[in-house]
């Protein structure tokens, strides 16, 4: 599978030619919800000979909306990208929220979806997705204009899991509260991290667990702790079974910025400088500050075996 073409705006979009079909949304964390909506405009564009394109937006409304109370996202640009890439898009075209885009009327959505997009086809978004100025468009608006300009519209019903709606503010609530293996329920893939392994102090090797240490610094930060792990780099393309902390280190520092570091269950094959990923799986406990390195390397030694016995 292709990488898919990725485009900062609509200004800068220059698609393939072939008839558009569009899946419109923020898409934060791209779980089951979002990849319902997203296959379906991937699945009519190959019966159909066209093209799948995302249009998504950076930053989130509410940092324009409510700027000191901004919603915290779960992946970034790149990382949404590298998601959306897995589900067979041929592009992602990621449309800055500005004030003027904000000011956009409902009614206009489409006319200027067309003016940017000639080729475009049908939309596909989900069944309570809102759009423009003061999120007056709802899927009955996008319906009449879409006929209107001879545009199809599709929208999805929403995903349920356990009897509740898949929804991005429910996977944030999970990953916050550390309940990783439900939030990767959700997703329908595992929350990950990527990074390259930089330097440390180097502590970890000195009491018998070294680790591979990520500056890692995600807009919602899940719950300080301890986890298990698979990693996968270049150097390993099968991922290999690990336990990793996630926090702020505070035993053995004070002050610091949380970082995620992951030993390997044995030979481990990465070191500086490489690019790996780190896929979470379950929460094994909370971070904690111990009376010293005795009691903290007892403590990783219990979670080591912990960790090993859920592999």
């Amino acid at each position: 599978m292709n990488a898919p073409l990725e485009f900062s705006g609509l200004a800068h979009a220059t698609l393939p030619a072939g008839p558009l079909h569009l899946a419109l949304g923020m898409f934060d964390g791209v779980h089951l919800g979002h990849q319902a909506v997203i296959e379906a405009a991937v699945h009519s564009a190959r019966r159909s000979g066209g093209i799948a394109a995302v249009l998504t937006f950076w930053p989130h409304p509410s940092a324009l909306f409510r700027p000191d109370q901004p919603t915290r996202l779960i992946m970034d640009v790149a990382t949404k990208a590298r998601v959306l890439g897995t589900v067979g898009v041929d592009a992602i075209i990621t449309e800055p929220f500005t004030p003027d885009y904000a000011r956009i009327e409902a009614e206009d959505f489409i006319p200027r979806l067309q003016k940017r997009l000639p080729q475009l086809a049908a939309v596909y978004v989900g069944e309570n997705w809102r759009f423009g100025r003061g999120r007056r468009g709802d899927v009955a608006l996008l319906v009449a204009k879409g006929r209107e300009h001879r545009v199809d519209v599709f929208s999805a019903p929403r995903v349920n899991f356990g009897g509740e709606p898949i929804s991005s503010t429910r996977i944030r609530g999970l990953l916050t509260t550390g309940e990783i293996a439900a939030a990767n329920a959700l997703l329908g893939y595992s929350y990950f991290s990527t990074g390259a392994v930089t330097p440390g102090k180097r502590l970890g090797r000195t009491i018998g667990f070294p680790t591979l240490n990520l500056p890692w610094t995600p807009d919602l930060a899940p719950k300080f702790g301890v986890y298990a792990v698979r990693v996968s780099g270049a150097k390993s393309p099968r991922p290999l079974p690990g336990v990793a902390n996630y926090g702020l280190r505070p035993t053995v520092e004070s002050g610091s910025a949380p970082r995620l570091e992951t030993h390997v269950l044995g030979p481990c094959p990465f070191g500086e400088g490489d690019e790996i990923k780190v896929e979470w799986l379950r929460f094994v406990r909370p971070e904690m500050k111990f009376a010293g390195l005795p009691e903290l390397q007892a403590q990783i030694a219990r979670d080591v075996a912990a960790v090993r016995a859920m592999h």
